[in-house]
């Protein structure tokens, strides 16, 4: 009886778990948290609603995971343009990664962290307030770094690198929503150029 429970409990499980988060990922990415239904879900993830709980947690917990999946791989972007070695440099990575990010050959258009939000009832508040904790991270992590490009001499010491971080992620969502309004990448790439025309030297 020992022998047969520990052989059912250590049965491995019949999909690849990299995958189905992978496929959540994408399906939370085309549709947001409230327009990726369940169904939805695990039809992409080719598994079984009782299998995506056992293996993931709930709806939220997913997405939490599919996030973090988002943030090393498709938007990994915004955390490498802070190894750039100016500001200017940080500014045109990151502006240039979102373009890339948000208008994939082989994925859907726009951001997650975005559109992953855009509606959000009162049952979905945490994922809301995750979303925008996300991007206030970028946020905050661009302005550090901006902060040092003036200590550095790097920026002007009348640069703010508030101002200037919020600028490139306002620039950034905006990449991300005419993306999802079908803007392709060298449309988003002169937007890039303009954006950075007036760059403090």
């Amino acid at each position: 009886m020992g022998d047969t429970r520990r052989a059912v409990m250590g049965r491995p499980r019949g999909f690849d778990i990299d995958q189905a988060l992978e496929r959540a990922m994408r399906v939370f990415w085309a549709r947001g948290y409230e327009g990726a239904s369940l169904a939805e879900l695990t039809g992409a993830m080719g598994i079984t609603k009782t299998s995506m709980y056992a293996a993931f947690g709930n709806k939220e917990q997913l997405f939490r995971k599919a996030l973090q999946r988002y943030g090393a791989g498709p938007a990994v972007y915004a955390t490498r343009a802070l190894e750039e070695p100016t500001a200017r440099a940080v500014a045109l990575a990151f502006l240039r990664g979102a373009v890339g990010a948000t208008t994939p050959p082989d994925g859907p258009s726009g951001c997650l962290t975005v559109q992953g939000a855009l509606a959000a009832s009162d049952e979905s508040l945490a994922v809301h307030d995750l979303l925008v904790d996300w991007r206030n991270d970028a946020g905050d992590r661009l302005e550090e770094r901006f902060r040092r490009a003036v200590d550095e001499g790097d920026l002007p010491r009348d640069a703010d690198p508030r101002r200037l971080a919020r600028f490139v992620m306002t620039v950034g969502f905006g990449i991300a929503v005419q993306a999802a309004n079908g803007l392709g990448p060298a449309e988003l790439n002169e937007i890039v150029d303009t954006a950075l025309h007036g760059w403090p030297a």
